[in-house]
């Protein structure tokens, strides 16, 4: 086992910033060699802020440095297949940020790469870390639920469309909207919680209502409002719900960038026989059981982690030891055939067989 890596960062974002720089810069087994971003001042910014690592333009100066045992992309959309692909035959190890691609084509020929490569490849689907998804895993494992037979997401929130105008609402970078940028975590999260069950039928409907006539759309904040452009283009998805029977559960869901109704809605209902749960996305739970003919809710007290820390770290250990881990591509393109599926059954207005 090697023991301490060599990675680059590819792109300085937001994501990178605030995730996977901190995460390597705190682990003994990695070395930041190099900060990439096509925008000048990020990759230098990023150099002198951490104090190490060499600011560098363009990924393809680094594909054949020998030295360089592993990359995280940390990039819009529309270039994840192109660089993890690149870096994987480069002999490199690959964390790629979610989702996996714009579309399932891509998302396969990452996969196929990796494997025809024996390089690893997760993708940064990271609630499969976090304390409290593990622990309702944990809990219907042990069949406290029962048999989990339908489980429902919601991701909505008033009005929160990112960067309108911009890349994340440009379907050629982006790939989709809401469902992409924010649905990708809540069913990824449902598929590992139950198991990773194969989907066998989706029906689907995407909107593009409110941010659709970008100089009227109305809002007090909004993230990455650098990329904001009043007459820029907005061709995604800001609403979309779904249907997905399952060899699990049947999985039901409602999620918008934006809509016109002012209430928190951020949650997972995991459904069972004998119990349910109800997860806070990105916080605690609560359980509901039956108990000798009691009904009793309760809220478990736990040690809470940062779950982007702990996908990084656990994809250093991966490369050092060579072994696949539970964001494998594998497990993520599962995540992929639904949501392609999901677009589909929209634009075709009718039920997709997978």
């Amino acid at each position: 086992m090697k023991n301490k890596i060599n990675v680059a960062v590819i792109g300085c974002g937001n994501i990178a910033n605030g995730a996977h720089i901190p995460a390597y810069m705190a682990s003994e087994h990695a070395n930041i060699k190099y900060f990439c971003d096509i925008i000048p001042e990020r990759a230098d910014a990023a150099v002198e802020r951490n104090g190490c690592g060499k600011a560098v333009y363009n990924y393809k100066e680094i594909l054949d440095d020998p030295d360089l045992d592993a990359v995280s992309i940390c990039v819009h959309n529309n270039l994840h297949s192109v660089m993890s692909i690149d870096f994987m035959k480069a002999g490199k190890d690959v964390l790629c940020e979610k989702p996996a691609a714009r579309i399932l084509s891509e998302a396969l020929e990452m996969q196929k790469v990796s494997y025809e490569t024996d390089r690893i490849l997760s993708i940064g689907v990271c609630n499969r870390y976090g304390a409290a998804v593990n622990k309702i895993k944990e809990l219907i494992d042990q069949g406290v639920l029962g048999e989990v037979y339908h489980v429902y997401a919601s991701f909505r929130a008033y009005r929160s469309i990112p960067g309108l105008g911009g890349a994340f609402t440009t379907h050629a970078e982006s790939g989709g909207g809401a469902l992409i940028d924010w649905g990708v975590h809540y069913l990824d999260l449902v598929e590992y919680v139950c198991g990773d069950p194969q989907p066998l039928t989706v029906s689907g409907e995407a909107f593009c209502k409110l941010g659709a006539d970008i100089p009227k759309y109305t809002f007090t904040r909004m993230w990455a409002q650098q990329d904001y452009d009043p007459d820029g283009t907005c061709d995604v998805d800001d609403s979309v719900t779904g249907l997905i029977r399952t060899t699990g559960p049947v999985i039901t869901f409602n999620g918008a960038w934006a809509e016109n109704i002012d209430e928190p809605g951020t949650f997972i209902d995991f459904i069972g026989t004998k119990g349910g749960i109800r997860h806070q996305y990105m916080d605690g739970f609560t359980l509901y059981t039956e108990q000798n003919g009691m009904l009793m809710k309760t809220v478990p007290t736990f040690n809470k982690n940062y779950m982007h820390r702990d996908e990084v770290l656990d994809f250093v250990e991966c490369v050092r030891s060579h072994t696949r881990n539970r964001n494998d591509i594998s497990n993520a393109i599962l995540t992929s055939k639904i949501m392609q599926a999901v677009y589909d059954s929209s634009d075709a207005h009718r039920e997709i067989t997978l």
